[in-house]
């Protein structure tokens, strides 16, 4: 499986690119800053894309700016976004995005390697794989907080697993419920933001997305 990576720390970019490799990825290019983003995406035409929001020259939004452009150019391009910080503009108009899969992980709560690598792996099989930060920071400033806090503790946990494409089995062995339990949660979410529920798990996150930017 063929990645590119765009990470201006040097430290991180070659960790990221040992890690894959380790994993059986073959990393065919890492850039370091945002002009370099969109023609490496484009040249090589990666299986999946690992990209930083925040890169030189600038250190706003290159890095999201060029992933965009390139799923212009290439609709369907699997990019995983790895940052420090939750680009809302952009990372809307990525998430909602149906072409292809897309992630947007927090590097800070990345927890372990094995985690990062399945995300990789999901993404470019077409999933999407979302940090529950991303979500409830996506959620808060679409509702200004108002039906974000209407959900329970427990909802907000579900909400985030959703977000991560897991399936009701998954989510209930995560949470140690049942899936009859999960299955009440995810009603209970639906309805209080809104939507109405569904039992397909890729359309529970592009309704979540479709809400987030409704």
């Amino acid at each position: 499986m063929r990645v590119v990576i765009a990470e201006d720390l040097a430290l991180l970019r070659d960790g990221l690119t040992r890690i894959l490799d380790a994993f059986g990825f073959q990393v065919v290019e890492a850039v370091a800053d945002g002009p370099s983003v969109l023609p490496a995406l484009t040249r090589h035409r990666p299986d999946v894309a690992v990209v930083d929001v925040r890169l030189p020259p600038t250190f706003t939004d290159e890095g999201l700016q060029a992933a965009l452009q390139a799923r212009t150019r290439l609709p369907g391009l699997p990019i995983l976004v790895l940052s420090q910080h939750v680009e809302q503009l952009y990372a809307r108009e990525l998430l909602s995005d149906r072409a292809g899969g897309v992630g947007y992980l927090l590097k800070d709560r990345v927890s372990n390697v094995d985690q990062f690598v399945d995300a990789v792996r999901r993404v470019a099989a077409g999933g999407m794989v979302m940090d529950p930060d991303v979500v409830s920071q996506l959620l808060a400033r679409n509702t200004g907080g108002q039906r974000l806090a209407e959900l329970t503790a427990r909802e907000r946990e579900v909400l985030g697993l959703m977000a991560e494409g897991r399936s009701n089995a998954a989510i209930a062995g995560r949470l140690f419920v049942t899936e009859k339990a999960v299955s009440k949660h995810i009603n209970n979410i639906f309805s209080k933001l809104g939507m109405p529920p569904s039992d397909d798990d890729n359309r529970r996150v592009l309704a979540v997305l479709a809400y987030l930017n409704g």
